[in-house]
């Protein structure tokens, strides 16, 4: 039954994480808010509902391994298996993006997250720290979408928020608005709840369950997008994706969660874990700055990499 209710809170989550965005979005649009300022921060926020609700629920309960591991956890597979199984179904093009800027940024981020770490836990000293360069990186952003408007480059993907919708009645934004406020901390409380549960029922570490079954669990909307960018031939929504998904888990989920609660980081992250997490992160550098396609062959690696990973996690 543990199983059932883990499954059916991050069912729930997803759903209402993709609900909030959806009535976020047009809510925002509808009062007059530049449908640039939203791509960059409202549909991005949204996206990391999730990790974010389930980082402060385990920070409440007094289980920082389950949030602390979730983003651990999720950044390590949104580049070993959402970018690999994509890659194993067609050729990305990475070659032809230039997501070189974020790629820093996101390296910046995960540098600065470890060490924050090695302070042993994540207060209020933390989050303030992470809330501010997540901060100064979406200004400088939004400033660099606003110069590249003014050339005419890239209005095409600004001007189409995810999940806009010109026609939607008010009732439906607020039933989405609605959906979304319900449903997140209610599949954060399941999923929190019976992920420890069944750390405690096989007696495991509450820091392995966030590593695999939560971080694979929120993983999940990541991969789903990524498949659908490769089968599009979109590697470039593909692989920002995945660079978007992680510096945003770092500075804003673990941000926010340690103004919540103070977070004590577990001495195994800081042995193993986060540096699997940044090895992971630097093998993007061939794709990324060496401009190499990511075909089946690297796809089938990256697969087998986080294979390996959680097997040596969970032995």
């Amino acid at each position: 039954m543990v199983f059932v209710l883990a499954v059916l809170g991050l069912l729930i989550l997803l759903l209402a994480g993709d609900a909030l965005v959806k009535g976020a979005v047009n809510l925002s649009l509808r009062v007059g808010i530049p449908a640039l300022i939203v791509s960059l921060t409202i549909v991005a926020f949204g996206t990391s509902a999730p990790e974010l609700l389930i980082s402060i629920k385990a920070a409440l309960s007094g289980v920082p391994g389950i949030a602390l591991g979730n983003v651990i956890g999720s950044n390590t597979a949104n580049v070993l298996l959402v970018l690999g199984v994509p890659a194993m179904i067609t050729v990305m093009h990475t070659s032809q993006c230039d997501t070189s800027k974020s790629y820093y940024q996101m390296m910046m981020a995960t540098a600065l997250f470890i060490a924050l770490a090695f302070r042993g836990v994540f207060d209020w000293v933390a989050g303030v720290v992470l809330l501010t360069v997540l901060a100064y990186i979406l200004f400088a952003t939004m400033q660099d979408a606003l110069a590249h408007r003014k050339v005419g480059q890239g209005i095409e993907d600004l001007e189409e928020p995810e999940g806009a919708d010109p026609d939607m009645p008010w009732w439906k934004i607020f039933l989405f608005l609605l959906l979304g406020m319900i449903g997140l901390p209610l599949g954060a409380d399941m999923l929190v709840d019976s992920a420890t549960e069944i750390a405690v029922m096989f007696g495991v570490p509450d820091t392995v369950i966030g590593l695999t079954l939560v971080a694979v669990g929120t993983s999940m909307p990541e991969l789903a997008t990524t498949v659908m960018a490769a089968i599009r031939k979109q590697a470039d929504v593909a692989i920002g994706n995945v660079i978007g998904s992680n510096m945003f888990n770092l500075l804003a989920v673990i941000g926010v969660a340690s103004l919540i609660a103070p977070m004590p980081v577990d001495p195994a992250f800081l042995r193993f874990d986060i540096w699997v997490m940044l090895a992971t992160s630097a093998l993007l550098i061939p794709f990324v700055l060496m401009k190499f396609d990511l075909g089946r062959v690297w796809g089938v690696v990256l697969t087998g990499l986080y294979v390996t990973y959680i097997g040596v996690v969970l032995v």
